[in-house]
């Protein structure tokens, strides 16, 4: 294997660093949120907040001995890292963990009338429903006259910058437009990706989504597109078994994207009447699998997954929680290349990602010289900045040349 840097496993305990106020900050503001957003009952208040004392003051507790995935998490770490602080655990098991507590919170698990209600639902939905979802449907309608490879590259950027679809629907072919004195693009393997679907595409894609609402849409829409162009033949959908981070797709989440395409007009319903019947005919499926709300880096993928990984002509990953489950939750130097920490993927894979967090790999020296000097460190997390980086062998090991988990 490459010789690369040791790069540290991040963890929530350093005061004023980007993990620690998501523990501190962010998931109490969660909490609160989703507080309010459903008529809860006494039973759902008190766990709320005995999960927001454990959170800020607390340790890592065990869960239920019913819990239906209790083995499961005992296995992903939490033999481990009960009793211990929060902000001890490497941050993303600690955020991952969080979510699922959340769940046992508000009865999602059962038994009882709140069984299976996705308590970040109303969140989700609006988005799906804002105004700015119309605009950015509208705007395929002026992608209809573009060549091929143009719409095509249109709609990549679509899904790469989310709910900045629109942003991303009119971008040239040229990429994303550049930010003075740092790119908006800081890594773009956008021809390799396109190398590896071919106009006459056979295969399978596979595609491990992010977030539902605004999100999701542009993700379906690529899929659309590379369904009807012939640039695949099938395509698979990744998306989480049960809610998690606030606003990840689930199967109901694909649902409620694929109504609110088929409920459009123009460009935007002719898509969605293409994925409906792709759904019916099987040339799309949609993959929930219970490694999806692991709390590991992909690396640690149990055999089944990395048989479907493989058998892919092309896996893209998007969004950030992805892209760190991906290379792994570490402290990379930034000019780490991309490709030595994927190495271990089983099959050719892609990164669509916006930067949200501090891990970041495969930049260029200068790329990087650029943005510490425009920005110090905040465009890590800011979300201003995107990525589009590939691996096109695939195979091997994790960079420290065996499993291990973070």
């Amino acid at each position: 294997m490459p010789d690369i840097p040791f790069a540290p496993v991040i963890l929530g305990n350093e005061p004023g660093s980007f993990p620690h106020s998501v523990l501190a900050e962010r998931h109490p503001a969660i909490i609160r949120q989703v507080r309010d957003a459903f008529p809860y009952g006494p039973g759902q208040h008190t766990a709320l907040d005995e999960l927001l004392k454990s959170c800020t003051e607390g340790t890592v507790e065990p869960l239920p001995a019913d819990a239906p995935d209790r083995d499961r998490w005992q296995d992903w770490g939490l033999a481990e890292y009960a009793g211990r602080s929060w902000y001890d655990v490497p941050w993303l098991w600690a955020e991952s963990y969080f979510y699922r507590r959340l769940l046992d919170a508000t009865g999602w698990f059962g038994p009882g009338a709140w069984q299976g209600i996705d308590p970040f639902r109303p969140f989700k939905r609006a988005e799906l429903d804002a105004p700015e979802t119309d605009e950015e449907l509208a705007a395929l309608d002026g992608l209809r006259d573009l060549p091929t490879d143009e719409r095509a590259r249109a709609l990549l950027h679509g899904s790469l910058w989310g709910n900045r679809a629109d942003l991303g629907f009119r971008l040239s072919a040229a990429g994303a437009p550049a930010r003075e004195p740092a790119p908006a693009l800081v890594a773009d393997d956008s021809e390799t990706l396109w190398s590896l679907l071919p106009p006459a595409g056979t295969g399978t894609l596979v595609l491990v989504a992010d977030n539902a609402g605004r999100e999701l849409v542009p993700d379906l829409l690529l899929i659309a597109h590379l369904l009807a162009e012939g640039r695949t033949a099938r395509a698979v959908l990744h998306v989480k078994p049960y809610p998690y981070y606030v606003s990840d797709a689930t199967t109901a989440d694909v649902v409620d994207a694929l109504h609110r395409l088929r409920a459009a007009h123009g460009t935007a319903a002719e898509y969605g009447r293409l994925l409906w019947s792709a759904m019916a005919d099987g040339r799309l499926t949609v993959r929930a699998h219970p490694f999806s709300c692991a709390p590991l880096p992909y690396a640690a993928m149990p055999d089944d997954l990395r048989a479907e990984f493989a058998a892919a002509t092309l896996t893209i990953v998007k969004g950030d929680l992805n892209y760190r489950r991906l290379v792994g939750d570490r402290l990379w130097p930034p000019t780490t290349p991309f490709r030595e920490t994927t190495a271990y993927f089983p099959g050719p894979v892609a990164a669509l990602r916006t930067l949200k967090s501090d891990v970041i790999t495969g930049l260029s020296a200068t790329t990087e010289a650029e943005l510490v000097a425009a920005e110090g460190q905040s465009w890590r997390t800011s979300g201003t900045h995107a990525l589009i980086q590939t691996d096109p062998k695939g195979g091997g090991k994790d960079p420290s040349g065996h499993v291990q988990r973070q």
